[in-house]
């Protein structure tokens, strides 16, 4: 008689911050899930900045002690610079009171490959059950999916049965890869090439800024970041139409020392002489959408079924709000509480989705519009509303009726874009 194979609740493929912030959400309600990773770590990452709400999700994790105690750079804003480095706005790390109230708060900045690894650590601490393996296939069973199989770094082939299969790769778009969800559609960003490295010595802002972010705009779709990382690095990039970096015909890392330097005069004058301390590398076609992403028998969490733009870091805020959101459904999945639905997911899909949706418009806002978004940031009618999302307070009916948000979405319909997504299917 062959074994009877063991039923797994869930889970969870994908290693990054997606996958580890789904697993110790399960965790801390009393799940032990699998997560499957085919990478080893540490590994390379960029996006290191946190919102304010990215850090209040990793504090609910019990994360802050040791995110203290790595000595993670505090980030307690974003700073945007204007072309010609002439103006400036603000953007506070900034939270909600009980009473409603704005206040000002504190994040982190952080070095990729040891964040992972610390939200994958604790996630063993705690109980995951980690598996180092590629995903290769879900199983799917008269269109319910019940798990998946994947091969070990020795080639071995293994199967794990499931009740739940989560897609926290990222933007491996393993379910959308494998046909289970709807195709990957382009987003309105997706022409974009990022080149990025880090830099030791760069000059920073005086005092308490010291660590802050800062943003330097040249003209639309041009701009650069700056992000430190520890008391000597900075993580810095340039992203640029990927046509224009085809005609410069330079290599990756000529191209990002000579944009650092022209770009924009208040970023030039903080970088020094002296060679990056990471390889230059580049990412581009970075920004897509999946319009169904559930399912039964499964889920999709972050980057794994959404991307729209870099500029102010909402990635890793996606990954980890998402997973902390969707273990509400898992939970009442796991419960029997929606087993009877054609869609047991679909409305986590529309929650999470009309949020993504809200930063789709503030970026066409931003990118078409900048003097009309400037007025919007500076005026004392919609700042708190504009810094609620930049803080990533996105769910739920009250951000949707907010006036600067509809104000946003009028000028852009008036303007032709009124569908947050396009529809070019990526091959």
């Amino acid at each position: 008689m062959s074994p009877i194979s063991k039923i797994h609740d869930a889970v969870i493929v994908g290693g990054g911050p997606a996958g580890t912030a789904t697993a110790l959400n399960l965790l801390q309600a009393g799940l032990k899930p699998v997560l499957i990773e085919k990478e080893s770590f540490p590994r390379y990452h960029i996006g290191e900045s946190l919102t304010g709400e990215c850090g209040a999700c990793l504090r609910r994790l019990g994360m802050e002690e040791k995110l203290v105690a790595e000595k993670n750079p505090v980030k307690w804003g974003v700073t945007v610079w204007g072309a010609n480095g002439k103006n400036q706005f603000w953007v506070p790390v900034a939270e909600r009171t009980e009473e409603g109230k704005i206040r000002e708060t504190w994040t982190w900045q952080v070095r990729r490959s040891r964040f992972d690894q610390l939200l994958l650590d604790t996630a063993i601490e705690r109980g995951l059950d980690y598996r180092l393996g590629e995903a290769k296939e879900p199983i799917v069973q008269d269109g319910v999916v019940k798990g998946l199989r994947y091969v070990t770094p020795k080639g071995n082939a293994e199967s794990l049965d499931a009740r739940l299969v989560i897609d926290a790769s990222g933007q491996g778009t393993f379910l959308a890869n494998k046909g289970v969800t709807s195709p990957k559609i382009r987003g309105r960003y997706d022409r974009q090439l990022a080149v990025f490295s880090q830099i030791n010595g760069a000059t920073r802002d005086p005092g308490d800024a010291a660590d802050n972010t800062l943003i330097f705009y040249q003209r639309k779709h041009h701009w650069s970041w700056f992000i430190p990382l520890d008391s000597e690095a900075v993580s810095v990039g340039v992203v640029v139409p990927s046509d224009y970096f085809s005609r410069q015909k330079k290599s990756k890392q000529q191209f990002l020392r000579d944009e650092l330097k022209t770009l924009n005069p208040q970023l030039a004058w903080r970088i020094p002489d002296t060679p990056f301390v990471e390889e230059v590398r580049g990412a581009s076609n970075y920004s897509y959408h999946v319009d169904t992403f559930t399912g039964k028998g499964f889920l999709c969490v972050g980057d794994s079924h959404r991307f729209i733009d870099p500029i102010f870091s909402f990635g890793l805020f996606f990954a980890v709000k998402e997973a902390e959101i969707s273990s509400r459904w898992i939970l009442r999945y796991l419960d029997g509480k929606l087993n009877g639905a054609h869609n047991p997911f679909q409305d986590y899909q529309e929650y999470v989705d009309r949020a993504q949706d809200i930063i789709q418009t503030l970026m066409d806002c931003f990118w078409g519009f900048p003097l009309a978004f400037l007025r919007l940031v500076h005026a004392p009618a919609t700042w708190d509303q504009m810094i609620d999302m930049f803080a990533g307070r996105l769910y739920g009916d009250v951000p949707q009726q907010s006036t600067v948000l509809q104000a946003m979405r009028k000028l852009l319909a008036e303007h032709g874009q009124e569908s947050p997504h396009e529809a070019a299917v990526i091959a």
